[in-house]
């Protein structure tokens, strides 16, 4: 196990040097002058040759990026140009928004697509299959904003005044705030790795709230988060649901289900301790290459229910040619993604114990 996880992270190496590097060429050879988007449009050709000299952008891509690497291994992502704040400051402030819907929506989208198709499975061919799998298909053939707008329209405006109300947009509720760790527990001014990784906490709501006790709070954020969760999960969960099918009904027809069902077991414990079991391998496949789709368009989510996550950020930042903070949540999905894809094929020795033999 420890060889293995050796050569995969250092596999994942040129990878992650790979996308910083197209990251990092991409975002200066794009038409566009970052000096007009930081100093205005009405900055004189002067003024904007003195700001790229001092910015570095006059030097070549490879000495730039030499330069830039240097900084990100001291764990220096930069400032950001538009607004002058450290990138650092930036991802602790977005990011935490940006995990929670992620981590909301692979729930949602795999407890119902895994639910749905197992269902669809088990009954084949019957209306209930035709019909999950006719809901599949419109939920992957619906565009993200525009589920997000007739999901608030529907919940806020035709539930209005009713139990099934949900608030279309925001993080919390007008009036509900909650303090961070470090004043809740007395912590005073902390630096370092323990003030950033405390900070961060501080800025997901969920964790701070729960770590808190203060679970009006905790209601609140949840509340808001079900709206965004559903409408970037629909598309994963469609997809999730089609492959549990048609993997559970490729294991439904091999011999030692057969098998296993002439020796009187029940169905209960066919499907889920044989069939389940087998058919999980191309399922986590499926849930680990989502969540960078789930990354992806939290973007279009976080714009439509006025969100402050890392996409309407990372959007804005691409409109004003903000290189560091584009190179930096560039990097941050990259690294989550091979993360996320790292677990998903420890859980392969898991499911399937020939993997472990391998």
């Amino acid at each position: 196990m420890a060889q293995f996880l050796i050569r995969r992270f250092l596999l994942t190496l040129p990878v992650l040097f790979g996308i910083t590097f197209v990251t990092f060429a991409l975002a200066r050879i794009l038409p566009g002058d970052p000096c007009f988007a930081a100093l205005g449009e009405k900055a004189t050709a002067q003024q904007c040759e003195d700001y790229n000299e001092r910015m570095g952008f006059n030097d070549p891509i490879m000495v730039q990026f030499v330069h830039y690497m240097g900084d990100v291994m001291q764990g220096d992502f930069g400032v950001s140009t538009k607004d002058g704040r450290t990138v650092q400051q930036i991802v602790i402030q977005r990011l935490p928004m940006t995990i929670e819907i992620a981590i909301g929506a692979t729930i949602f989208s795999t407890t119902v697509g895994i639910l749905l198709g197992m269902i669809s499975a088990v009954r084949r061919n019957t209306l209930l299959d035709v019909g999950t799998m006719i809901g599949a298909n419109i939920g992957i053939s619906m565009p993200v904003f525009w589920l997000g707008l007739m999901l608030a329209y529907l919940f806020a405006i035709i539930f209005k005044d009713t139990p099934f109300w949900l608030p279309p947009s925001g993080r919390l509720s007008s009036g509900i705030t909650i303090a961070p760790l470090a004043e809740t527990f007395n912590m005073g001014e902390l630096s370092g790795s323990w003030g950033v990784l405390v900070d961060f906490a501080s800025h997901s709501v969920l964790f701070n709230a729960l770590i808190t006790g203060n679970f009006v709070v905790f209601k609140d954020a949840v509340r808001h988060l079900i709206l965004p969760c559903i409408a970037v999960g629909t598309i994963p969960l469609a997809i999730i649901a089609r492959m549990t099918r048609s993997s559970m009904l490729e294991v439904l027809g091999l011999d030692f289900i057969r098998t296993a069902r002439a020796k009187g077991l029940t169905n209960n414990k066919v499907i889920f301790k044989h069939v389940m079991r087998n058919a999980m391998l191309p399922i986590v496949t499926i849930i680990g290459l989502s969540v960078g789709g789930l990354l992806s368009g939290a973007i279009l989510t976080e714009t439509v229910f006025a969100l402050p996550g890392m996409g309407t950020q990372l959007l804005s930042a691409i409109l004003s040619r903000d290189y560091a903070v584009v190179q930096a949540f560039t990097v941050i999905i990259a690294v989550i993604f091979v993360f996320v894809n790292l677990i998903v094929d420890l859980s392969y020795g898991f499911l399937d114990p020939r993997v472990r033999m391998q």
